[in-house]
């Protein structure tokens, strides 16, 4: 009699690691599903809340798909923020000034990661140093060299002598923005060119070398070799830039006296212009929607660009080595 023969034990162990495969793979949905979720829930909020009528705020019987639907909260907002001038206002003086900031940063991390000259310890020192102090801390006399621009008193001594003030007033110009992203010291400057500097100081050398061989001096190898090769890390300090002057606020509050702010002003006094407007309902309910309308209308550039740019980003950051 034939004798029957077990099947090879190969079959179980390659179902039971099939199964912890796919076990594997439904929890890690699971779970971004939830951090999604958690993510996501603060803009979805926001959006329901701010297309709810008077009829939808007050029914407490659909939450988060209402029944009535308006626009007139946007409507309101748009209004309020000023969208058009204080979009532009934003394009020529902050974005400009984030751009503008991305080149002039590049150039003083190339010099710290590639020189090694006199007092290179003591700048380096000053560099973190400004990534510890908060701009809050030197408002008040940063207000005051801008109205009285000077190099190290050098103008001011002339003043003296002379009589005859050559001191710049720059305040309540754009310059006041311009001018320090030109210099590599505007909106945390310093962190842009810590991360720069951890990029350069990866690069071969031996391509550097190859163009000192060629004749090239150290601004032609920066323009022909250091920044071509950079493109991974610009895409990382132009979101990073962008966004920092997109949100920030302190320094258009400190430096300008007029009333054509940026966004980012316009949104943080958004409860004065409702009340000075007439839009102000106190505690009632249609207040949030005016709010959260206003907010999804500065968060709406931003959030697209970084669409745009999330897996280039993502793959940069990655590349460059920031971490925390």
């Amino acid at each position: 009699m034939r004798k029957r023969t077990s099947k090879p034990a190969g079959g179980a162990e390659k179902i039971r690691k099939r199964s912890i495969f796919l076990t594997a793979r439904a929890f890690r949905y699971y779970m971004l599903i939830i951090i999604g979720y958690i993510v996501l829930y603060p803009l979805l909020f926001m959006i329901s809340t701010a297309l709810k009528s008077n009829d939808a705020l007050l029914d407490v019987t659909y939450a988060w798909l209402p029944r009535y639907l308006t626009g007139e909260w946007f409507s309101i907002a748009y209004d309020s923020l000023n969208f058009v001038a204080a979009l532009q206002r934003t394009l020529t003086l902050q974005i400009l000034s984030a751009l503008v900031e991305v080149f002039s940063c590049a150039v003083a991390a190339y010099g710290f990661a590639r020189f090694r000259f006199r007092g290179r310890s003591v700048a380096m020192f000053f560099l973190i140093l400004s990534l510890l102090i908060p701009t809050s801390l030197y408002s008040m006399s940063l207000s005051v060299n801008y109205r009285q621009l000077d190099v190290v008193g050098i103008l001011g001594l002339f003043d003296r002598l002379t009589g005859i003030d050559l001191r710049l007033n720059i305040f309540n110009t754009n310059w006041t923005f311009w001018l320090p992203s030109l210099l590599g010291v505007g909106v945390r400057s310093g962190m842009l060119i810590y991360i720069y500097i951890q990029f350069f100081a990866g690069l071969p050398r031996e391509l550097e070398d190859a163009a000192y061989v060629d004749g090239a001096g150290p601004l032609k190898t920066f323009f022909r070799i250091a920044l071509p090769s950079s493109s991974v890390v610009i895409v990382t300090v132009t979101v990073l830039s962008v966004i920092w002057h997109w949100n920030e606020t302190a320094l258009s509050s400190l430096c300008f006296l007029t009333d054509d702010w940026p966004l980012s002003v316009a949104m943080a006094n958004i409860f004065q212009t409702l009340q000075q407007q007439g839009h102000w309902m106190g505690s009632g309910p249609e207040t949030p929607s005016i709010v959260f309308a206003s907010i999804l209308f500065f968060v709406m550039i931003p959030l697209v660009l970084y669409l745009i740019l999330q897996r280039r980003f993502i793959k940069s950051i990655d590349r460059v080595g920031i971490t925390g």
